[in-house]
């Protein structure tokens, strides 16, 4: 017969422990409390989150058909303004809070005009936290409204308001005008970065034709302006501008399924990666979701109908995979709808079921009846994806082959690998080290319990230009993949990863930097996964070391050592020694500097722009010369220390 279980009294005074203890947070107050809660986090990409949610009201203007310019300036005092001709905030008496419209969207969480579908059928802003959240977050904060042939103005700080709404002026026109300052106590930096933000803007006006973005920075004083007739369309022509493309046009079809405008274009190149974005409202869904999925499944089905079509596949043959259809192609996914469901406040990805059978029929359609009416295109792509999945099947027997042997599988690990005694990969990091000098230092200097150490001799393959089986064919790339145990694209399995940090670690000159590039280019395109869930890192081995009698000083940049200098500069005998290489170090020095965790400098990897980041990696690595050159050309200027 069970009994009752009788627990013992664990807290020996109950009455310490009240209502009194329990916090009510009041307004804005939570959202300063918690600000990663609402915009991700309070690094440079929450700084970012800050303008993007002001734009995306304007944009959501313009998606309603009421605005067709935003301006965009940040101030050299690091003011940002965003002003746009929409329609304005409405400025009349709320019956719930009895505040103005206006001041209860700035200082209400939830308070929008995107819940009912009156304001918006359409809208990347959800749960009306957007405008107060960023009110919430900034140190000071106006916003002038124009509608009804007045100027609406009304100020805050730190989300509370200063004063009345109040009447400064007369216009005929209408719009919005937001102002905010970024509160340092909430962000560390609160430098925006132009390139990051516009970037953004560009995507956002491929995504809506016909509206122009404009953004200049005082600052340094740069501008630049967006505007497409194209849409998305030329936004896959643009991502593709650097590639050899098979077919010259993208190809681009729109249609409204039961309230859902799907937009798609897709354009092949002869490179070997899939660049594929997607975008609900125009938030672009990093994780995916239902309108990706639906595209994938009418990507290949219509490709192997077509295949079959044209006799490149006969009876017998097994059909394509979606991997073998999806080499080398650029697809843009755009959809709209009245009420999606995204998941978190970020919109990492879209969650409505009847999103996919919609993208899939308008996929399905709309590139059956291309690839009918354009025969040679048609070829041009089947014998593409063909090329692909004969190139994947070779990849799959070197892989086969290799895993036979014991080297991937992680059953035999790397023999210059130098592991850790540590066995939870929570625990345990992997320093992929240029150079056997360098990795003998790394070895003796590390920490055995939780370092491992992987030395890699000389430059590892360009993966950009090499197909898999190649790649696989490589001893340093099978060297990292057997150490790491995930296994590559698209079968990357992080439940085996073996380290959760993983750290490159380069010299600091130009082939040091050349390793690290190729390094990253094999990271982005064949294990993504760890850069999407924080795991690589870069190590920063030290620049100069900076001697003063018997104290000496590790600097890691250009702008240290100069206030290093000028801080020592009454000071006799001060020794200025550069670094360029890890195995000019010993092994003290390297861990002191470099692998120590008390005292190092580790930069995570992540992907701000996965466009922008593949746009770069294919300048850069690919096989066209011009593209490249152009870039070097471009940001030359910038150098500060070439080593040569």
């Amino acid at each position: 017969m069970a009994t009752q279980p009788q627990f013992e009294d664990a807290t020996p005074n109950p009455g310490e422990y009240t209502a009194q203890d329990i916090q009510v947070l009041e307004g804005l107050e939570a959202v300063r409390r918690r600000p990663g809660m609402y915009i991700g986090s309070t690094d440079q990409r929450g700084l970012h989150h800050l303008v993007y949610e002001i734009v995306d009201n304007s944009i959501d203007e313009a998606m309603a058909g009421f605005c067709t310019h935003v301006q965009v300036r940040i101030s050299r005092d690091g003011w940002v303004t965003v002003r746009d001709n929409g329609r304005g905030i409405p400025v009349d008496t709320h019956s719930t809070t009895g505040l103005s419209a206006l001041e209860t969207v700035m200082t209400v969480l939830h308070a929008g005009g995107k819940f009912g579908g009156r304001g918006y059928k359409v809208s990347g802003g959800l749960h009306g936290v957007g405008a107060s959240v960023v009110n919430a977050l900034s140190e000071h904060m106006w916003v002038e409204v124009r509608r009804d042939g007045k100027v609406y103005r009304q100020e805050f700080q730190r989300g509370h308001t200063q004063g009345e709404l109040q009447v400064v002026g007369g216009d005929q026109q209408t719009g919005t005008t937001s102002s905010f300052l970024a509160d340092v106590e909430i962000f560390k930096d609160a430098e925006f970065e132009f390139d990051t933000l516009s970037a953004r803007f560009r995507e956002m006006a491929y995504l809506n034709r016909g509206i122009w973005i404009s953004l200049s920075d005082e600052r340094a004083d740069r501008e630049v302006n967006y505007y497409f007739e194209g849409g998305i369309a030329s936004f896959a022509r643009h991502l593709n501008r650097n590639r050899g493309v098979v077919h010259p046009k993208p190809i681009y079809f729109e249609r409204n399924v039961a309230g859902v405008q799907v937009e798609v274009s897709i354009q092949y190149n002869d490179g070997f990666s899939e660049s594929t974005y997607s975008f609900a409202n125009c938030i672009n869904t990093v994780d995916g979701g239902t309108h990706l999925t639906g595209f994938r499944a009418a990507l290949t089905r219509s490709i192997n109908d077509s295949l079959r079509k044209q006799k490149l596949l006969k009876d017998d043959d097994a059909n394509l995979t979606g991997d073998d259809v999806r080499e080398g192609l650029t697809a843009i996914i755009s959809v709209k709808l009245g009420e999606p469901q995204f998941e978190g406040q970020t919109k990492a990805k879209l969650g409505n079921a009847e999103v996919k059978s919609a993208v899939e029929s308008v996929v399905y359609e709309g590139l059956n009846q291309y690839l009918e009416e354009h025969p040679s295109d048609a070829r041009r792509i089947g014998e593409k994806c063909v090329l692909a999945a004969r190139a994947r099947e070779a990849a799959r027997k070197a892989r086969d082959l290799v895993v036979r042997k014991g080297l991937l599988d992680g059953s035999t690990l790397p023999g210059k690998l130098a592991d850790c005694s540590e066995k939870d990969p929570g625990d345990c990091e992997i320093y992929l080290v240029e150079g056997e000098s360098a990795g003998g230092s790394a070895k003796q200097g590390r920490d055995r319990h939780f370092q491992a150490i992987l030395p890699l001799k000389g430059k590892i393959l360009n993966v950009e230009k090499a197909r898999p089986d190649k790649m696989l064919a490589h001893e340093e790339i099978r060297c990292i993949i057997t150490a790491l145990g995930t296994g590559i694209h698209p079968q990357v399995d992080l439940t085996k990863l073996r380290y959760h940090k993983v750290i490159i670690m380069t010299d600091a000159d130009v082939d040091g930097s050349h390793i690290r590039t190729l390094l990253l280019t094999f990271f982005f395109r064949q294990m993504p996964e760890l850069i999407h869930n924080g795991y690589l890192y870069i190590a920063q081995p030290p620049l100069y070391k900076i001697q003063s009698g018997k104290d000496q000083t590790w600097v890691y940049s250009e702008k240290e050592k100069d206030q290093t200098l000028l801080a020592l500069k009454d000071k006799r005998n001060v020794d200025l020694q550069r670094y360029k290489g890890l195995g000019e170090m010993n092994p003290v020095q390297l861990w002191d500097t470099t692998m120590n965790p008390a005292t190092r400098t580790l930069l995570q990897v992540n992907v701000e722009d996965a466009a922008l980041a593949d746009e770069i990696f294919t300048q850069l690595m690919g096989e066209e010369v011009a593209p490249r050159k152009q870039f070097i050309q471009a940001h030359a200027a910038q150098v500060r220390n070439l080593d040569v």
